[in-house]
């Protein structure tokens, strides 16, 4: 009786070992049969594969990029900064350099320190405070009735003044220069901010109102526009403010003037006003 390992002896290696193969497949090619015989190069070939190496790189670049976790299309095209973005920080950082070189005075020991007294001066003829005392003493002492409309309407302008520069510094939030000596005169909360310059925008007001209203002469009208840009100027040279906030200023309180006279009271209607109050 042949015994099994002659009955098997053409499935036997060279080693003496017995190598069984599946009934249920087909056997592979000579090829993937001579691949088979060396499973360490088949590996290596599959992993030096071109399909391998670029999926295996994006797949790394993506993931080292994002620290682990792949972002849609949508984040990262956020993370590309905006033309507009770049230009408004620069213009911000041009905006602080030139307000920094530009406060000479903001100080004593500054370059042009020793006027400095003269710009606070400067500074409170610009101040709502005595505008608003002198419209109401104006006012007061006025005999015509075209001289009280203009007053009045001067009183109103003032007040509107205050109370939308008030809500835009709010609102905005912008502080003061870092050179900036706290020291000005009758301030209030909302003083601390410095977006826009509420003297900027009263003398822009103010000259138009002034201009339009009253009956000046040449030097006088000429005196009135020089004292309105140097309000203004004086404003960066104490450090008070930005360029910015002054520019802002003078363009807000030039739009102003045309809101008061959209809103013009006559005799007319504050004779009604107070008959409907009664």
């Amino acid at each position: 009786m042949p015994s099994p390992k002659a009955r098997s002896g053409g499935a036997a290696g060279s080693s003496g070992r017995y190598e069984f193969m599946s009934l249920s497949r087909s056997p592979p090619p000579p090829a993937l049969q001579r691949q088979g015989s060396d499973p360490t190069a088949a590996r290596l070939r599959a992993a030096d594969s071109p399909t391998r190496r670029r999926g295996s790189g994006s797949s790394t670049a993506s993931t080292s990029s994002t620290g682990g976790q792949q972002l849609p299309e949508e984040d990262c095209m956020r993370l590309n900064p905006s033309i507009l973005g770049i230009a408004l920080s620069s213009l911000l950082a041009i905006d602080l350099w030139l307000s920094k070189r530009l406060g000479v005075c903001a100080c004593e020991d500054s370059s042009w320190g020793s006027v400095r007294p003269l710009m606070k001066l400067v500074e409170v003829s610009g101040h709502g405070i005595p505008w608003l005392v002198g419209a109401a003493y104006c006012l007061y002492k006025s005999d015509s009735a075209a001289g009280q409309e203009v007053m009045l309407n001067l009183l109103m302008a003032l007040v509107l003044d205050l109370v939308l520069v008030s809500i835009v510094k709010a609102v905005v939030r912008r502080r003061r220069p870092a050179h900036n000596r706290m020291d000005m005169f009758a301030t209030f909360s909302v003083d601390r901010y410095s977006f826009p310059s509420g003297h900027a925008t009263r003398a822009a007001m103010c000259a138009r109102f002034l201009l339009a209203h009253l009956v000046l002469a040449a030097p006088l009208r000429v005196l009135v526009l020089l004292w309105a840009a140097f309000v203004g100027f004086s404003r960066v040279l104490l450090g008070r403010h930005n360029v910015t906030d002054v520019a802002f200023g003078f363009f807000m309180g030039y739009c102003q003037y045309n809101l008061v006279e959209a809103l013009w009271l006559s005799p007319v209607t504050l004779q009604s006003m107070v008959g409907q109050l009664e």
